[in-house]
């Protein structure tokens, strides 16, 4: 990856040489020329506002983490405030999900149109001896063609002792139509890894040492951790390309119809690995005394056949056949005296789905489904979906889902040379059903009101003497109740942004644990000064989340654990930031978790042993620059 790297930066450091030479005088195109496109084919435009909103999504994932908790590193994981249940997949996950909030799926993945080539610079202090940077550049070498490649790296050593990360996301594009715009085909490839050392987290010691603020500890790295020489790392490559042309191609003032024939190819490799120079206690017995080595492979192809037919009066239809060939598992088999543990799943899966979407007296219709027709997984979803809006400025949207998948890989078959974590399980299929209402004004803001039914949730949780989590597969229903609102109140040059979250679980309580409540607002000022030169924005912003039985980390598995023993939470994030925007560069200071300065006893943790970060300045700039 560091060869990678080097080569993306000579390449781009080239191109922005070449592209940058000063060209004739001549008018800059304006901003919604520069095209965002998803991976649902949904079209935005590139924004250089400074707005409240830019403010919470500059940060390592670059979007709002409101319902996640951060732990003390950048590059870390997080720990998980809130879920949602959005994800149709027909297969199982891959293992260690704890280390995918920074992995880019096939739909985070946006293609790019551009008039001139743009470029954009995100950089962000991170802690001892560490830096983060999202260096982005896109150019369109004709109206018909563009690529873009990016490169987000985080290298931070951290305040406490062997809790160093370095992560790498490389990103390349590319999109092309005819000119008559009947062939239209894209692609990205995307090499990703995420390394951390791993400790896991604080000696009973060093925990009472950080709660009762003893003044010989404020530097961090003084206070003890369970151990120092483990660490887990997740890769990723992926190769994908979408193209399709449209067989039918009639338009004309009175309507459209247009046939579709498309083509999908996916092929992704993943692995996790986890070592340890010698085993640590906590974890049980081990098969070896040194040099604990354990890696989990994912070969996973896919390929996809689909037709859309879009009219002006019936809407439009999608059909599509899938073919999905998986390879998960280990190099050997275990053989144990209770009896043997293989060492791969594979198969493959053929799936059949269909969707459906129109506009009919106001209300826009969808509806989509899948189902897996033959292979090693059964599986399927439904979603519909009717939003309807009143003018601009009520818009009111209602939703079902009803899914049913196999559990994630590592809840199956897992290795490991610790005893404790190797199992093989036939379990259930997860099934949820979601029914969600979401409500937009201008003038009272936005709430949404989200009911989730689990059949069969499956986590991770501890056995009865034992000290290791164990796959676990609920066996009442859990049912899940989701609010939320927010509302931003304006006086002069003052605002007020408010968030507000609440939850309640009824039913698999011991299972499924989330605070009741969760709020974030913000108070700050903004305006133009120096003859509007400068746009100031100036505030602060509070956190809160109500205790409640905190999910546990496990470095091994690198997943979260339910643990129903202690309670964390209850206590305030203040973050004061100024923020500034001259030109199309949005600068920030931000100094994170200010209350902790005036706290006599900490009692802040991002999970069970794991303290949250101490208060601390922090840089940073966005930059979007054109030719």
């Amino acid at each position: 990856m560091k060869k990678i790297f080097l080569f993306f930066l000579f390449a781009f450091c080239f191109t922005i040489g070449f592209a940058q030479q000063p060209p004739a005088k001549r008018e800059k195109p304006p901003i919604d020329y520069y095209k965002i496109i998803s991976a649902a084919r949904d079209t935005t435009y590139l924004d250089t506002t400074l707005t409240i909103q830019k403010k919470y999504k500059f940060n390592y994932l670059r979007k709002d983490n409101f319902e996640l908790l951060k732990f003390v590193n950048v590059g870390q994981t997080y720990n998980t405030l809130a879920y949602s249940f959005d994800r149709l997949n027909l297969k199982p996950l891959f293992t260690a999900q704890s280390k995918h909030f920074n992995y880019r799926e096939i739909e985070d993945i946006n293609y790019y149109n551009v008039p001139t080539p743009l470029t954009e610079l995100y950089f962000k202090t991170a802690y001892e001896q560490g830096q983060q940077l999202d260096a982005f550049f896109t150019l369109n070498t004709s109206p018909q063609f563009n690529f873009s490649i990016g490169y987000k790296g985080v290298r931070s050593l951290g305040n406490y002792q062997h809790i160093l990360t370095s992560t790498g996301n490389l990103i390349f594009t590319s999109n092309y139509h005819t000119k008559n715009r009947r062939y239209t085909a894209r692609i990205h490839v995307a090499a990703q890894d995420i390394k951390n050392e791993e400790n896991g987290g604080l000696t009973d010691n060093s925990l009472q040492l950080f709660i009762t603020d003893d003044s010989e500890f404020t530097d961090r790295g003084r206070l003890d951790v369970k151990f120092e020489d483990a660490e887990n790392k997740l890769e990723g490559l992926r190769f994908y390309a979408d193209h399709q042309y449209e067989l039918i191609s009639q338009r004309d003032s009175t309507g459209y119809a247009v046939l579709t024939l498309g083509n999908v190819l996916n092929y992704e490799d993943k692995f996790f690995r986890y070592n340890q120079v010698a085993p640590f206690s906590e974890f049980g017995p081990s098969y070896v005394t040194a040099d604990l080595f354990t890696k989990t492979k994912l070969e996973d192809f896919n390929a996809k056949a689909y037709a859309d037919f879009d009219n002006s009066l019936f809407g439009k239809i999608t059909a599509w056949a899938g073919f999905t060939d998986f390879n998960y598992g280990y190099d050997s088999v275990l053989i144990l005296d209770e009896g043997r543990i293989p060492n791969r799943i594979k198969g493959n899966i053929i799936e059949a789905g269909a969707a459906y979407k129109k506009e009919y007296r106001g209300f826009q219709l969808s509806g989509k489904g899948a189902i897996n027709v033959a292979g090693e997984f059964d599986g399927n979803y439904l979603t519909g979906a009717a939003s309807y809006n009143l003018n601009d400025e009520y818009r009111a949207e209602a939703s079902l889902t009803v899914h049913s998948v196999a559990p994630n890989f590592n809840f199956q078959l897992y290795q490991n040379d610790y005893v404790n974590y190797n199992w093989r399980n036939e379990l259930e299929n997860v099934k949820t059903q979601e029914f969600k209402f979401e409500l937009e004004t201008r003038k009272f803001g936005s709430a949404s009101v989200t009911y989730t039914g689990i059949d069969d949730y499956t986590y991770f949780g501890i056995r009865e003497n034992d000290s290791t989590p164990s796959p676990f597969q609920a066996s009442e229903r859990i049912n899940y109740l989701k609010i939320k609102a927010q509302k931003e109140f304006r006086y002069g040059n003052f605002a007020l942004e408010n968030t507000v979250l609440y939850q309640q679980v009824l039913g698999g309580e011991n299972s499924f644990n989330v605070p009741n409540l969760i709020t974030r607002n913000s108070l700050y000022y903004e305006d133009h000064w120096f003859k509007r030169a400068l746009y100031l924005q100036t505030g602060m912003t509070f956190k809160y989340f109500a205790k409640y039985n905190m999910n546990a980390y496990d470095p091994v598995l690198a997943e979260f654990y339910v643990q129903n023993n202690q309670e964390l939470g209850g206590f305030p994030l203040l973050d004061i930031f100024f923020n500034a925007k001259i030109r199309q560069t949005r600068i920030f200071f931000i100094y994170e978790n200010f209350t902790s300065i005036f706290s006599s006893q900490n009692n802040y943790f991002s999970a069970p042993g794991y303290p949250y970060r101490d208060a601390v300045l922090r840089f940073g700039l966005v930059w979007d620059f054109f030719l």
